[in-house]
């Protein structure tokens, strides 16, 4: 065990040659590009490679381990010498040495415990940490750091480390190289979507979506309503709604979170011996987080592009009831699943014909009134404190919508949700099982879901149909939207 603690420290050491780069200018991977060199083709035995070596190592006498992560790290330093909108340094300072100190964190608790939760609260802070002080020490040596900047590095570094640990969890040792690169490019789009003014960099909006979606993580795992991973999934969710959209995006996320994670708790056993409980005793994980939030993901970062972007169209509104409608559907397919589990003579959504309970597509109208019930929820706290156009509440977008009544906006996304929950039981008596998988199944729910929300947005007159051109930008933002949630992975 001391030897992995040993050789993540010397992995760490090697990234901190990223520190470099502000004095290196263009040859900013260098370091990195050399390390590569000796790691592949010179070192081949004595006390660095005895260092450095990976079990794996020893058979092919090369350290495949540390020149896949010097590579990685030598990929994104080329991109910081791009003539034309390069990579920020203190982003590539950040990447690198996220991964490489987090492992670390993770080795050093490892000495004591082998609590995976405890292994991995160890890695994102270790990686946090890194991250905000490698962003600071290359912002300092460029003599380009304010204390203006610190809030945006937090946001980088926050993301840096949830990503890197999320992907870790679900990933092997050996793939750090992706992780490398996945969090780089990620913080790369962040960081130009920040200074384009799509991103919260408000001192007290980061602080407080910090450590209340760290908080509320921690309570669902100790709750186990949600793994490891579906904890830094949540987390990651929560925290990227409240610095893309604002505290009422995070609200109504999270009251998904919250209501959906009790609902798959409520009378577990009796639903585990009918056959219809939730696997893993009601935990969920990231695959199965991001099969009901990921199109919201995508929701929001469309609408902090489409908010830089073109802030005065109805553009932003529709991205708005997008991410509403597909919340929506996840709260009402969820309750209408764990609350209808509970009741006999379930009938096929297709046919109606009576069914055994835990039957894909089978539904009970107890379970589809719990369906509605969620969606209401979801629409009663999104038409309040949402930019949907209502009178009331956090106002909406400058310019982008109408006010209109509560009462029509909340009407929409309720209708929505229950769109997205008929659809997901009809891909599930049709599809599911041999064609799809259940995350599969939710995504395509939540998507229908999100449409629905755009186009009964603009049919109760919250917002209008973009122009040509507004939709072109519009399409732009959910390209760049959906780059910034494929970086995650869907397990």
């Amino acid at each position: 065990m001391r030897h992995r603690l040993r050789r993540a420290g010397g992995f760490a050491v090697v990234a901190s040659a990223v520190l470099a780069a502000p004095a290196l200018g263009p040859a900013a991977a260098a370091p990195f590009a050399a390390v590569a060199v000796l790691a592949a083709f010179v070192v081949e035995e004595g006390r660095l490679f005895e260092l450095f070596a990976r079990p794996g190592d020893y058979e092919d006498r090369r350290l495949n381990g540390l020149a896949g992560f010097a590579l990685a790290a030598t990929a994104l330093g080329v991109l910081t010498a791009l003539p034309q909108s390069p990579m920020p340094t203190t982003v590539y300072a950040a990447a690198v040495v996220s991964v490489a100190y987090g492992v670390l964190g993770r080795e050093f608790v490892r000495e004591s415990t082998g609590d995976e939760f405890a292994m991995t609260t160890a890695f994102a802070l270790a990686a946090f940490l890194a991250a905000v002080v490698g962003q600071v020490a290359v912002a300092v040596a460029a003599e380009s750091f304010a204390l203006a900047t610190l809030p945006t590095f937090v946001v980088l570094a926050a993301t840096a480390a949830l990503v890197a640990a999320l992907l870790r969890s679900v990933l092997f040792p050996r793939d750090d190289p992706i992780v490398i690169v996945s969090v780089g490019f990620l913080l790369w789009v962040l960081s130009a979507l920040s200074e384009a003014g799509g991103v919260a960099t408000s001192p007290s909006v980061v602080a407080v979506g910090l450590a209340v979606s760290v908080g509320l993580g921690v309570v669902s795992y100790v709750l186990e309503t949600a793994s490891v991973s579906g904890m830094l999934t949540g987390v990651l969710l929560g925290f990227t709604a409240v610095v893309l959209g604002g505290y009422g995006w995070f609200a109504v996320l999270i009251s998904f979170f919250a209501v959906g994670g009790l609902a798959a708790k409520f009378r577990f056993e009796e639903k585990d011996d009918r056959g219809v409980a939730e696997g893993n005793d009601g935990a969920r994980a990231a695959g199965n987080v991001l099969g009901n939030a990921g199109v919201a993901l995508v929701a929001v970062a469309g609408f902090a592009v489409a908010r830089a972007v073109v802030p005065d169209s109805a553009v932003p509104t529709l991205f708005a009831f997008a991410f509403a409608g597909s919340v929506a559907t996840a709260m009402a397919d969820t309750l209408s699943s764990e609350f209808g589990g509970l009741f006999d003579t379930p009938r096929l959504v297709t046919t109606l014909r009576p069914v055994e309970p835990g039957t894909d597509g089978a539904i009970t109208w107890q379970g589809e009134l719990a369906g509605v019930a969620g969606a209401g929820l979801v629409a009663a706290i999104a038409a309040l404190v949402m930019p949907l156009g209502t009178r009331v509440g956090v106002a909406g977008v400058a310019g982008g919508s109408a006010s209109v009544a509560v009462a029509p906006v909340a009407g929409a996304v309720v209708a929505a949700g229950v769109v997205g929950m008929t659809v997901d039981s009809l891909l599930g008596a049709t599809v599911e099982g041999d064609r799809l998988g259940n995350q599969a199944v939710n995504t395509l729910a939540t998507l229908s879901g999100a449409l629905s929300g755009v186009a009964l947005a603009v049919a109760v007159g919250a917002a209008s149909v973009p122009a040509a051109s507004t939709l072109a930008a519009a399409f732009d933002a959910a390209a760049l939207a959906v780059g910034v949630a494929a970086a995650l992975p869907v397990s």
